[in-house]
């Protein structure tokens, strides 16, 4: 009787090492000057020059990319949910006004596919660069028996660093702040199992499914040089839970905020989802971004000076709003 070896198991380590040989020139695109170490050890090293920021505080975030993970598996198409991982963590440091310095990533499968996981890699690297941050380690784990042979999912893992001077927690927020919608690039990564039970498998597999896979946008950059220009008083970050659920997370107690429809296009593709769930407005507000990624919340004055920021380095960005005293929540207002 043959010996039951671990890659007889199920779990093949040489093919493992050999994908980590083939990524490692894609990882290196993404390294910083802070990086140590080669790629490929125990952890990541990073060495933080923090001299220049004053009482600085570490900023961390986790997140995944959802039953988004199915559409791509649907249409074979891996690359743009790398990216998705990456925005998911990094837009939730950057709205504490923290750089994101560097990621990690994991990725857990019923068996080692080397073309799909090299897919992911490749739109985890270029989040990564689009972030700039720097992806000092990950773990790819195959785990047959939890996970279906095709099966698949990930996670990912952001710290950042911002001066405690420096950070934006909604503390300094007024009456009569200003509220700015930055656009999404689609509905990013929230939503997906609403979408999966109103559009027919066809169109998924179609034009429909290549326009929802489209990858979440990432706002660090634009968000940290508009920062160093002018005061932002609060930042949501628009997933999980829509403006309903995140803008009020970043209100001090007594006050709200009253969002102005009409005030930015609503992209079709947000109708067209209503259309055929047949869900209420509210609703709608409540599990999508409806078009609006980032909102960022500004003195009157500052608010109009970042929008002149904005129509120069995009992406493009409306005057959605405005902070009034009241209830800590949100009022859709015709």
């Amino acid at each position: 009787m043959a010996a039951v070896t671990y890659k007889r198991a199920g779990v093949d380590i040489d093919k493992a090492d050999a994908f980590v040989k083939r990524i490692k020139p894609l990882i290196k695109k993404t390294l910083r000057p802070e990086v140590l170490g080669k790629i490929g050890g125990f952890s990541g090293l990073f060495l933080p020059r923090l001299k220049a920021i004053k009482n600085p505080v570490l900023v961390s975030s986790t997140d995944g990319v959802g039953t988004k993970l199915l559409l791509a598996e649907m249409l074979d198409k891996y690359d743009t949910v790398g990216i998705d991982l990456v925005a998911m963590c990094v837009d939730d440091v950057v709205v504490v006004g923290a750089e994101p310095l560097f990621f990690l990533d994991y990725i857990a499968c019923g068996k080692l596919n080397e073309k799909r996981l090299y897919e992911l890699m490749k739109g985890i690297t270029k989040g990564c660069l689009e972030a700039g941050c720097a992806l000092i380690g990950g773990e790819t784990a195959e785990l047959p028996g939890l996970y279906e042979k095709e099966k698949f999912d990930l996670a990912g893992f952001c710290v950042g660093v911002v001066s405690r001077e420096k950070m934006i927690d909604g503390r300094l927020c007024r009456k009569g702040d200003k509220v700015i919608g930055l656009a999404s690039s689609g509905l990013h990564s929230n939503g997906f199992s609403l979408v999966r039970k109103v559009f027919e498998l066809k169109e998924l597999k179609g034009k429909s499914g290549l326009e929802l896979l489209r990858p979440t946008r990432i706002y660090a950059k634009t968000v940290l040089k508009i920062q160093d220009k002018v005061r932002i008083r609060a930042m949501a970050h628009i997933t999980g839970g829509g403006f309903i659920e995140n803008i009020p997370r970043v209100l001090p107690e007594g006050l709200g905020v009253k969002i102005q429809k009409g005030s930015w296009a609503v992209p079709p593709i947000f109708q067209e989802i209503q259309e055929r769930s047949r869900i209420n407005e509210r609703e709608m507000f409540r599990t999508f971004n409806m078009g609006v990624g980032m909102v960022l919340i500004l003195g009157p004055q500052n608010a109009h000076r970042a929008l002149q920021m904005l129509e120069k380095t995009g992406p493009k960005a409306w005057m959605i709003g405005e902070v009034i005293e009241g209830t800590r929540g949100i009022i859709l207002q015709e």
